[in-house]
């Protein structure tokens, strides 16, 4: 666009709110400011650039394009930008400069650099990096701003990285939606199998948990308890329960049998072990803790974290980091003295400047290099009383502790390990038991019964600790002590945990903890950033893809507080045609390691080399996007027997719970979790201890199964019945009528909806927010 030089310079933000914070800092009548309200364009439809690409045909397949025509997009009312466009057009008359305040990070600098690129200017550009809208921040902004010439050459580069983001979720969205919906999915299934580069693999992970899940098989083991008195009178009671689990319960009961007759020392350890307060808030993991107490879902959190940083109270909250860069240290003082004038609670546990402790290093708090956006703290600009919004100050005053314990000492625990050796087959055997008291509360102070050790690894089976007790009584180190018993305990295997809503976004980003694999792991180690390893997606894209996978029928949600996902038949099989078309996306970890590859763009040092780097990934994605078709087009159509999706998720009858809770009770076997809730859990569990059905003549009635005419003449028996009906000692669909006639009762605590009165019509529900069709990018 044509210019006349002058000395304007413009300011770019990416909301009003922003803009606002930032507008007492420069009056000059040569500034200009413009405010974006997210993004201002959009990608076209594949309709709109060709209308023969409305209707799917697989031979059309792959559309491609060099480069994603773009529109203006709508706000969340439906209106169009092309105001606003039309109006940073005007703005940009006469400016030699621009500067880009978005938000900081790819999303943030593409918002920006892709109105200047539709709207053609080509002046200099260069990037202000805002972490945080307090003042303090601000000015180290612009004296940041001040000392790196090149900083809109740099941002090039992430504008760039984000664009090949999209381009590849266009494009994969696009082509592998259609082509694996109109090839590979079954006829049992009707909603269009949705594709996509970050979501699929997600998917896979959580279909393998599910696997593992559906296969766990419940077994016994065992632990020996042993009560022994000691030589001053005192009682206590040591066990047996070693990591490699007692299965055998002949080996158990030798080991109980030398137990009972023990006599000997007991060996007594004690130490004070320090309990460093847990690590600040990235972005994941608060969205973690959100969701464990207060139920919120990952974009709740996000959207009022957000809302904090606008309006000055948090910094950046789309930040993959738990860490502090070194030489924000200094400013611990003065946002622990304003946090104190705000939380009156725990004012008297915030320490004064002399007392704080300062932790550096990857296992402290400040590290040299804590990535591109350091984590999620509180800010000298803290709220008043009746500020914020409820929602608002809890967030606020959960990140606001979380920072006071960072800087609180530890806290120590008083631990006590009791153990005896006792000689049994085939060797002698270790019995102990752990007292711990708390020596000095340090940073739990801050808690009180709240304090929480470190949330375990999602999807994981709980680990087995050591037995512990509260305070022991007392017991000296040698002092003699005798068996008063032995007692074999029984305890069962559980199968790992499910992932939950809450949890979804952590396992993304460290997908290395859900990886056994040496050398998988390996490849998922971040050299540059080891406390930052390779994941899949981005902090600020993340929260959309659980969403969209239940827009699919992929996946179900559980219900309480942070409900636990479940992954449908649909889901399985779909990830099923997947690997075995194109495994490479079913591999979260080879995406993962592409996902760095393609971060490689941003770090480009120069704006020649990011060009050339994302010419490379465009090409790279034709590949394989082509590889992607040329493997469908070769491949059947994926036979499984399924329900449709619509019906993925839905409660088993009562006959069905019926039937499998006696099979469970006769055969001595634990019921499988979810399988009162999900029918094709209760279904695959009668299907595997259910007796085989007899062989059907052709013409007969099909006779019910043996175990199924059992429970009905039970069931007969404790409702007074006079035995079954005919039929249905015959007939399976008449024996399933009786269970279901005399089994079927409403659900507890569900009202019976209201009958529609003659002539009125119920109000359609409102349509929400989302993925119009299909296509639109995963």
């Amino acid at each position: 666009m044509a210019r006349a030089s002058s000395d304007r310079t413009l300011f770019f933000f990416e909301k009003p709110s922003a803009m606002r914070q930032l507008q007492r800092f420069f009056k000059a009548p040569t500034t200009v400011c413009v405010a974006a309200e997210g993004h201002l364009l959009a990608a076209q439809e594949p309709a709109a650039i060709r209308p023969a690409w409305k209707t799917w045909r697989f031979d059309d397949l792959p559309i491609a394009v060099d480069e994603i025509p773009v529109t203006c997009a709508r706000n969340r009312s439906g209106a169009s930008h092309e105001a606003r466009i039309a109006a940073i057009r005007g703005a940009l008359q006469g400016v030699d400069r621009v500067i880009i305040a978005t938000d900081p990070g790819r999303e943030g600098s593409m918002i920006a650099w892709e109105v200047l690129e539709h709207l053609g200017y080509r002046g200099r550009v260069d990037r202000l990096k805002l972490g945080a809208l307090d003042e303090v921040s601000i000015r180290r902004a612009f004296g940041a701003l001040a000392r790196e010439p090149d900083s809109g050459e740099r941002d090039y580069a992430a504008y760039l990285e984000a664009l090949c983001r999209r381009y590849e979720d266009w494009h994969l969205g696009l082509n592998g939606t259609r082509a694996v919906s109109l090839r590979l999915r079954p006829p049992a299934f009707r909603e269009p199998w949705r594709f996509g580069g970050v979501q699929t693999p997600t998917l896979a992970i959580l279909a393998d948990l599910e696997r593992r899940i559906q296969d766990f098989v419940p077994r016994d083991f065992f632990k020996i308890a042993l009560p022994v008195e000691t030589q001053s009178g005192a009682a206590l009671t040591l066990w047996h329960a070693p990591k490699e689990r007692i299965f055998d319960r002949a080996e158990s009961e030798a080991i109980r049998d030398a137990a009972a007759g023990w006599s000997g020392p007991l060996a007594v350890a004690q130490k004070d072990v320090r309990r460093p307060p847990p690590r600040l808030f990235s972005k994941d993991t608060l969205a973690r803790r959100c969701a464990k107490r207060f139920g919120w879902d990952p974009q709740r959190t996000a959207a009022t974290a957000q809302d904090l940083y606008d309006r000055g109270f948090l910094s950046y909250p789309r930040t993959e980091s738990e860490h502090l860069p070194e030489s924000q240290s200094g400013d611990a003082a003065a946002i622990l003295a304003a946090i104190a004038g705000s939380l009156d609670a725990v004012a008297d546990l915030i320490p004064a400047a002399a007392a704080i402790v300062v932790r550096r290093g990857p296992r402290g708090h400040y590290v040299k290099d804590p990535g591109e956006h350091h984590a999620i703290v509180p800010l000298r600009k803290v709220p008043r009383s009746g500020e914020l919004a409820p929602e608002a100050w809890r967030l606020w005053e959960l990140v606001a502790r979380s920072y006071i314990a960072a800087h609180l000492p530890d806290g120590i625990d008083a631990r006590t390990t009791v153990t005896a050796t006792v000689e049994a087959p085939p060797g002698p055997k270790r019995f102990a038991v752990t007292g711990s008291v708390v020596r000095a509360p340090g940073w739990r102070a801050l808690y009180g019964t709240e304090a929480e050790d470190e949330d375990p690894v999602p999807g994981k089976t709980r680990r087995d600790d050591e037995p512990t007790t509260g305070r022991l009584p007392p017991v000296r180190d040698g002092e003699a002590a005798r068996a008063t018993d032995a007692v074999v305990e029984t305890a069962v295997t559980e199968p790992p945990r499910r992932i939950t809503r809450g949890e979804l976004p952590v396992v993304m980003g460290r997908l290395i903890d859900q990886v056994e694999d040496p050398a998988l792991r390996r490849a998922l180690e971040n050299p540059a950033n080891p406390n930052e390893p390779r994941g899949l997606g981005t902090a600020a894209t993340r929260d959309a893809v659980l969403p969209k996978l239940e827009k699919s029928h992929y996946v179900v949600l559980a219900k309480g507080k942070d409900p636990a996902i479940t992954v449908t038949e649909a889901g399985l099989a779909f990830i099923d045609a997947v690997r075995r078309v194109f495994p490479a996306y079913g591999d979260p970890v080879g995406r993962a390691v592409f996902e760095a590859d393609l971060g490689e763009i941003g770090r480009a040092p120069t704006r020649a080399e990011a060009v050339r780097r994302a010419e490379e990934f465009r090409q790279r994605t034709r590949a394989r996007l082509d590889a992607l078709i040329a493997a469908v087009a070769g491949s059947e159509r994926i036979a499984v027997a399924a329900p449709a999706p619509d019906a993925a998720g839905r409660p088993p009858t009562t006959a069905m719970v019926s039937f499998a809770t006696a099979l469970a009770a006769r055969k001595g076997v634990r019921l499988p979790r979810g399988l009162k809730q999900d029918a094709a859990i209760c279904r695959r569990f009668l299907d595997a201890h259910a007796e085989p059905r007899e062989a059907v003549a052709p013409g007969t009635a099909r006779p019910p199964t043996p175990a199924m005419r059992r429970y009905a003449e039970a069931l007969a028996r404790e409702k007074g019945l006079d035995g079954l009906p005919d039929d249905a000692a015959t007939d399976f669909a008449a024996c399933r009528r009786f269970l279901d006639a005399q089994g079927a009762s409403k659900p507890a605590g569900r009202e019976p909806r209201p009958a529609r009165k003659p002539g009125v019509r119920r109000r359609a529900r409102p349509r929400t927010g989302g993925d119009r069709h299909a296509d639109s990018p995963a």
